[in-house]
């Protein structure tokens, strides 16, 4: 099954659900910021997408500028902020079996589906 970590208060989240919805294809939407991924969870979708935890950081926002800009921290301590601070996590990740994608642009759902 398709998931899609999503926020809807982000239009690009919202693009990335539109893309799903007209692929016609079953997928679940996961509201991150109210079902925050386990720390497993989060490992095995960075995993999944190659990249490394920092890179799947939103580093515009504010809570990232105030707390952690500037720190040495670990890949743990980087997850472990995202999920204490889930709005953290770059929006929207649909993930489909064992292939993972960040949906900016939208288009790049299309390569995963």
């Amino acid at each position: 099954m398709i998931k899609i970590y999503h926020n809807s208060r982000c239009s690009k989240s919202r693009q990335g659900v539109q893309v799903l919805e007209k692929s016609g294809k079953e997928f679940q939407i996961i509201k991150y910021l109210e079902n925050v991924p386990s720390e497993k969870e989060l490992i095995s979708i960075i995993k999944l997408l190659g990249i490394t935890p920092i890179q799947l950081v939103r580093k515009t926002e504010k809570i990232w500028k105030e707390e952690f800009k500037g720190k040495e921290l670990t890949d743990i301590e980087i997850i472990r902020a995202m999920i204490e601070n889930p709005k953290l996590i770059e929006r929207p990740i649909v993930v489909n079996n064992k292939k993972a994608i960040i949906g900016r642009p939208s288009e790049n759902i299309l390569s995963i589906i």
